[in-house]
């Protein structure tokens, strides 16, 4: 892969990070932030869909559609579970455990799409796994538990989306895919919305601007550029580069909530560093010989 395809990766794990800190901010309902996040993220990527792209909608056969229909149903959820998580657990413990979707996007991609891992890819993953561990040691007190399991459900989430979306990108643009993908996400967030009594007017200014926030830095800037990835790249190694964002994300909740990890996530990340580098030398990379 080029340099400023990797970069272009890295950036998007950077830009995900920002996520549990926007977060932090709000006091909206799980359902109403995530609900505007999508709402701002499709009117951002419409006016580039309708102007370069339109060709491409009419031509979407129904299969697709479901896809990504299916795609954004679970992107949707994932936000949701991530989102009440970090209202229970720290941004350190929420982001790496959602990020463990790693190794449900490794077991999936090997049963159902045929990507191939070296023993060197599998030892990266169990290396980044057990950082995450070793950071979730750091993080199990105080009730914490119901924050933890709603970020392993998120993962789980996130796993089938990536996974979903994977098959979809082989044959759709970024663009096209990631607007269909949004606007399902938000279509089913808003009757959650609704049925769990939090509507989504009347919506503060400041919950607004969280939104756009995470529409701008975390969707298109986070998202949508692993989306892109996932034209090129395996399922597997987007998302071990994606584990890249609990480092990026303890930093920030360091630095604006001094918010400490405990010494045993510090140590977990390095893990998890040592585990991105090991699946970049192993070379899961490139166009497998599955795609």
């Amino acid at each position: 892969m080029k340099d400023n395809e990797k970069n272009h990766h890295h950036t998007g794990g950077a830009g995900t990070a920002f996520s549990a800190i926007l977060v932090r901010y709000s006091d909206a309902p799980s359902t109403v932030l995530v609900f505007y996040r999508m709402l701002f993220s499709v009117l951002l990527l419409s006016p580039a869909a309708l102007l370069f792209h339109k060709r491409e909608f009419t031509g979407i056969g129904l299969r697709e559609i479901g896809l990504c229909v299916g795609s954004g149903i679970f992107l949707g959820m994932h936000f949701f579970c991530y989102f009440q998580s970090l209202q229970y657990t720290g941004i350190a413990s929420s982001v790496v455990l959602v990020d463990t979707e790693v190794f449900f996007v490794a077991l999936g991609g090997a049963l159902f799409l045929r990507e191939r891992l070296s023993a060197l890819g599998w030892l990266s993953i169990l290396i980044t796994f057990a950082g995450s561990v070793v950071v979730v040691l750091g993080d199990m007190g105080g009730g914490r538990m119901t924050g933890n399991i709603l970020a392993l459900c998120g993962a789980v989430c996130s796993a089938v989306y990536t996974l979903i979306g994977r098959s979809c990108r082989r044959r759709m643009s970024t663009t096209v895919y990631t607007w269909i993908v949004y606007f399902s996400a938000g279509m089913v967030v808003l009757p959650a919305s609704f049925l769990t009594g939090n509507p989504v007017l009347p919506v503060s200014l400041r919950n607004l601007a969280v939104a756009m926030g995470l529409a701008v830095l975390c969707t298109l800037l986070g998202h949508s550029i692993f989306s892109w990835g996932l034209k090129y790249e395996s399922a597997s190694f987007i998302s071990v580069v994606k584990l890249l964002e609990p480092v990026f994300a303890s930093l920030l909740g360091i630095l604006l909530f001094r918010e400490m990890p405990a010494v045993t996530s510090m140590a977990g990340g390095i893990l998890i560093i040592g585990g991105i580098v090991l699946c970049i030398v192993s070379g899961q990379r490139g166009n497998a010989d599955s795609r």
